[in-house]
Order: C-alpha cells, then sequence, then structure tokens
C-alpha cells in the first residue's frame, strides 16, 4: 500500500530526505499493510525514534530522526576568499553576470578547475557555459534542468538538392513524425531498450517517472529545442572518414523532457538540505559521491542522458524511414552533465559542463548556430586548459522576453526568407538576432576544436511557444 509525499508531510515528514526514506522503505517492505497500519508506524516513529532505531525495516529511517543523526544532517560551508583562476574564451562576447557567476562557482571548497565557454550567458547558480571541475561530488544546478541535452547529427546518402526535389514530403515527415512542448505525445507507440533498464525501479522517483518516458520518448521539448533537414558541406579528412562534398543531413536538439527536469527538482532540493552554502553560492549546493543522495543522482543523471539519447535516436530513425534515406554517419554529443574525468596525469575530478560539450582530443561534435546561421562539425583539440571542452552553441544574446519584445512575426518570416529557410512551428522568442553571431564564436574557440563542416538549415521544425 502506497502513500503520496503530501501525506507524509501532513503526518510531520516535512523535508525531503525523510519522505524519500519513508517512500523506499514503504515500498520494500509494506506492501501488504494497510495505509492506516503503515501511518501509524509513521507517526509512532517520529514521536519515538530511538525505539525504531535497531528495526531492520525501519532503522534507517528512525537514524534520521534520532538526536545524535540531527547533529549530521547538514554541513555548513564557506567560500573560498578569492575565485581560483579560470580560463575565459570569447570574454567580450560574455556578460558580466555570467563571469560574476563562474567566479562564484570557482570559490567552492570543492572546486579544482573551471572555465567559461565563449557561448556563455547567465543561468541558475553555474551560468550556461560554464564548465566546473570539483572533488569526489556532483552539484545538480551545475548539469542543469534538462539532463543530457543534446546535439545529433545524422548524414545520408543523399546530395543537398534532395532538399528541394522532396522539401512537401520533408515537411509532412517532420510535422507526423514528431512532437514537441510539454503536453501530448507522438500518435504512435515508440519501442526502445531505454524502457527495460532496470534503474526505474530503484528509487521512487524513477518508478514514478517511468510512465511519463514511456510517453515521451521519441518527442522533443519546447524553446530552443527543434528537428531540422538541412544540408552539409564536408572537407577532406574529417573527422567522419567521409570524402568532402555537400549532403543532405538531419540535426536535432533536445534533451531527458520531463524526466531530467523532476531528478534536478528533487536533488537539487535534497543538495540544499544537506549541504549548506551562503545565500549567494546556495544553487551550487552538492551532493557527495559516497552519500547515498549522491549515488541515486548520479544513476538518475545517467539514466536521463540515455533516455535524451534515445529520443534522438527514435527521431531520427522515424524519419529516415519515412523518407526512405539511408544515413551513412552519426554524430552525438551531449551537454548538461557531469562526467568523472582525468584532469591532469593521474588526477580525477567531477567535470559539469553546463551548456558546453566535450572537446576531447580528437572527438567529434556539432556546435549549432541558429534556425537562419550556420553550424559546424568540429573535432576537438584536447585543450586542459578549457577541461576539454568547447561552447554547446552560439549562445543568446537576448532573454526569450527580450526577444518576444523586440521582434515580430512578420520580421521573422522576413529573416527566414531571405536565408531561404521554412520553418515549421516556432516563434519570435527564437528569432536568430536573439543569439550571439556564430561566426564570431567560431574563432574565440578555435585553440579548443577545429571546423570539418559547414551545416546549413532548410526546413526547421520547432514547438509553437
Amino acid at each position: 500500500m502506497g502513500i503520496q509525499p503530501k501525506e507524509l508531510s501532513k503526518l510531520g515528514y516535512t523535508n525531503n530526505i525523510a519522505r524519500s526514506l519513508a517512500i523506499n522503505t514503504i515500498s520494500k517492505y509494506c506492501k501488504h499493510n494497510t495505509k492506516e497500519e503503515i501511518k501509524a508506524t509513521l507517526i509512532n516513529l517520529l514521536n519515538n525514534p530511538e525505539k525504531y532505531k535497531n528495526n531492520e525495516v525501519w532503522g534507517k529511517l528512525a537514524e534520521h530522526f534520532s538526536p545524535v543523526m540531527e547533529e549530521k544532517q547538514f554541513s555548513v560551508y564557506n567560500l573560498l576568499n578569492e575565485p581560483l583562476s579560470f580560463k575565459t574564451y570569447g570574454g567580450k562576447f560574455i556578460e558580466s553576470i555570467a563571469k560574476q557567476q563562474m567566479e562564484l562557482a570557482m570559490r567552492l571548497p570543492i572546486t579544482v578547475g573551471g572555465a567559461l565557454m565563449p557561448d556563455a550567458h547567465a543561468g541558475y547558480g553555474l551560468p550556461i557555459g560554464g564548465v566546473l571541475a570539483v572533488e569526489n561530488a556532483v552539484i545538480p544546478y551545475a548539469v542543469g534542468v534538462d539532463i543530457g541535452c543534446r546535439m545529433s547529427l545524422t548524414i545520408f546518402d543523399a546530395k543537398a538538392d534532395y532538399l528541394k526535389r522532396y522539401s512537401h514530403q520533408i515537411k509532412e515527415a517532420l510535422k507526423e513524425y514528431t512532437h514537441f512542448g510539454m503536453d501530448g505525445c507522438l500518435g504512435f507507440a515508440q519501442e526502445h531498450e531505454i524502457l527495460d533498464r532496470r534503474e526505474f525501479q530503484l528509487t521512487p522517483l524513477l518508478k514514478m517517472l517511468h510512465g511519463k518516458v514511456v510517453r515521451q520518448l521519441g518527442s522533443s521539448g519546447g524553446g530552443n529545442h527543434f528537428v531540422e533537414f538541412g544540408e552539409i558541406e564536408l572537407v577532406e579528412n574529417n573527422v567522419l572518414n567521409l570524402p568532402s562534398g555537400n549532403y543532405m543531413a538531419l540535426l536535432s536538439h533536445s534533451g531527458s523532457r520531463g524526466m531530467g527536469a523532476a531528478i534536478a527538482r528533487h536533488y537539487s532540493d535534497i543538495a540544499r538540505e544537506v549541504c549548506k552554502l551562503p545565500r549567494e553560492a546556495q544553487h551550487f549546493a552538492w551532493l557527495g559521491l559516497d552519500t547515498e543522495a549522491g549515488q541515486e543522482y548520479w544513476m538518475s543523471m545517467n539514466l536521463a542522458g540515455d533516455f535524451a539519447q534515445a529520443c534522438h535516436e527514435r527521431i531520427h530513425i522515424n524519419l529516415s524511414k519515412a523518407l526512405g534515406l539511408k544515413a551513412i554517419a552519426n554524430v552525438n554529443n551531449h551537454h548538461n552533465f557531469a562526467w568523472r574525468e582525468e584532469i591532469a596525469p593521474n588526477r580525477y575530478a567531477i567535470v559539469h559542463r553546463k551548456g558546453a560539450t566535450p572537446a576531447g582530443k580528437g572527438v567529434a561534435g556539432f556546435i549549432p548556430g541558429s534556425m537562419a546561421t550556420a553550424g559546424y562539425l568540429v573535432c576537438g583539440k584536447g585543450e586542459i586548459q578549457s577541461l576539454n571542452s568547447a561552447s554547446h552553441g552560439a549562445g543568446r544574446a537576448m532573454s526569450r522576453q527580450k526577444a518576444k519584445s523586440q521582434f515580430t512575426q512578420s520580421a521573422l518570416k522576413k529573416l527566414l526568407s531571405q536565408n531561404e529557410v521554412t520553418l515549421i512551428g516556432g516563434s519570435v522568442e527564437e528569432m536568430p538576432l536573439a543569439y550571439k553571431d556564430i561566426d564570431r564564436i567560431m574563432p574565440a574557440q578555435e585553440s579548443l576544436v577545429e571546423i570539418h563542416g559547414k551545416f546549413m538549415p532548410r526546413i526547421v521544425r520547432m514547438n509553437k511557444d
């Protein structure tokens, strides 16, 4: 018999750790108890935790409320007086508030390294475009809400003229085989091995999210998420080992949908309860990887990242089949994630890339511009000062709200027409002029990546915000 978080709150279980422990215990051991029996036990435990400390079922929850454990329930941390040094790329393109956020991150006592990419702009906690390496901990808000958001580029054995010859079929396929936004889903069932992953049975939160994952598989979010067809010009000796020339390609950008957001909120709340920081740094609260909550988040983050990849795989497979196209190469690189990486010889750290993408030596990636400007297939150079990272795009030059107030739908249509781009859905919030100039951002990171191909969008599908 289950019990809801709201019911636990009414019983006096008012913090996330207590509720999580209670839900875990109930789901494991109380399947044959009535709700009244469970509630009675929970009330008694709350009033007499010492009585249950050695109980095989309820001991862990009781320890949470015992006077001894209360002392160890959270830790208070001070910031360093001065930030550790970090490398900034394209500083003239970055607003001061983003730089200040990065400096704050570099004052955390667990920080061991960092870098700021040229597409950076302000975010919650770590700025978008921030890279942060820390010691044996993970910061949910330094990963971000849309966990594992990524770019996926598929190149087909078709030339770019396919786009004009079959433009109608492409537009119809995009309408039928993609879905955007918070509500609804694709009109047909999707299959993928991600749905059978055992991790979905290991925590109450993941159990609860499984139904949403089933519904949202193969779909995309709102905002700047897109699925688009375009043409790509590859250089000789490119990272994909394809002959140089012009190809038709499919590019998608989206993340882990509602799953990632729920995981981010849940574990950010727990982090703020156990990791007390000065008010200005609260969004940097972390979970130690030697704690149960830290391990749960790490597992959940990786599962969300795999779900994001599964969504892209289904999108690309569905569209390829619908149009009878054969894929000859794929590049898939993600941001809003944390990795355990070697940052110096025999020294490992947890590297967070929030709106930054891996760019290790020889690693293929894709850096987009906007719906009317070029995007670039790149090969990482493995620059240590950037923590093997590069920008994840051009970066916003203005907020969505400002773009909405400054641009009109007719101006957007005119600009897209001038650039030979067809847009399905979308809004003025994603006006290309609301983004930095990608062709100024790329030179600012020429020490980080090498350009191996240039992609131009032609038929773009986005959410109707």
